[in-house]
């Protein structure tokens, strides 16, 4: 009898569902997304998540929904909600370990939910993996740059660059030489100096648009069998469709990041994936729209 690889793909996957949001910063929050209420957009991360699950396939492998509090607090040491992040930060841990799961699926939450899982992966599978970053913007803010939140120190955690207690909690970090920033085009300068300093690749949508074939080549050029890649959501060109929390035009368009995720694909294993930062604008608006009508309490 032949073996169904997408059945033991999927009992071999951990579903986590994590969505954390204190990692955004409540200005740039309230600032992009101003049709809303503070305390209405703060919920767009855990809908999100909530519509992502929704959307996707039943899954026959483990799920583990990460706890995330409804608190948020001031910025500590250059970080935005420090004690929120850092709670979350071990829960997920907590929930990871307590499967051996060979692939890790992530439903975010904002970017920084990749976190834990790629670290995860980093440990089981050390050189032997690659991180391919698709995103509009770098996530190489630190507690010395001048933006504050978490979600925006992805990668320098990643790498070992970001805050010195959050990193400690990591049990394996990853190389800049085998981590890509795929889509990158929109950033501030003393977060983007660090990118030219920690020697990260760069891939612009310019680059990719036709073909996957440079990053392809860059992927070959770390040696790794393995792949975790990362989708920030806001990559899409806003132009297109707004599916982030920023209007970031210029990016790719949803028919390349579907090819260069299928490329990539077709030429390792992809042992770990993220979505993040989907903010279902519809859906807070039609919450807005019913909320307070009768029948709908528990």
């Amino acid at each position: 009898m032949t073996e169904n690889v997408n059945d033991t793909e999927a009992t071999s996957t951990l579903r986590l569902v994590w969505p954390q949001w204190q990692g955004a910063g409540r200005n740039g929050v309230a600032e992009m997304l101003s049709e809303f209420s503070l305390d209405e957009a703060r919920c767009g991360y855990a809908f999100g998540s909530r519509v992502l699950q929704a959307i996707l396939p039943d899954h026959d492998g483990p799920t583990e929904v990460v706890p995330v509090a409804d608190s948020e607090s001031d910025s500590t040491d250059g970080v935005e909600s420090r004690q929120e992040v850092i709670d979350s930060l071990a829960a997920a841990q907590e929930a990871i370990a307590r499967h051996e799961a060979d692939r890790i699926l992530t439903l975010g939450g904002e970017c920084s939910v990749s976190v834990a899982p790629f670290a995860a992966l980093a440990k089981q599978y050390c050189e032997d993996l690659a991180v391919v970053w698709i995103d509009s913007h770098p996530d190489t803010d630190t507690n010395a740059t001048g933006y504050d939140g978490y979600h925006a120190m992805a990668v320098s955690t990643l790498l070992g660059h970001g805050d010195p207690e959050v990193t400690s909690m990591l049990p394996a970090t990853v190389s800049a030489s085998r981590l890509a920033l795929v889509g990158l085009h929109d950033w501030v300068e003393d977060a983007y100096e660090n990118v030219g300093s920690w020697g990260l690749p760069v891939f612009t949508p310019d680059d990719l648009r036709g073909s996957s074939a440079r990053l392809l080549e860059w992927v070959a050029g770390t040696g790794a069998t393995k792949l975790a890649i990362h989708l920030d959501v806001d990559v899409v060109d806003s132009d297109e469709v707004a599916l982030g929390l920023g209007m970031v035009p210029g990016g790719l368009t949803r028919a390349d990041v579907r090819r260069i995720v299928a490329d990539l694909t077709a030429a390792a294993d992809v042992v770990g994936l993220t979505v993040a930062e989907f903010i279902p604008r519809d859906v807070l608006a039609l919450r807005g729209l019913i909320n307070g009508m009768p029948l709908l309490g528990n």
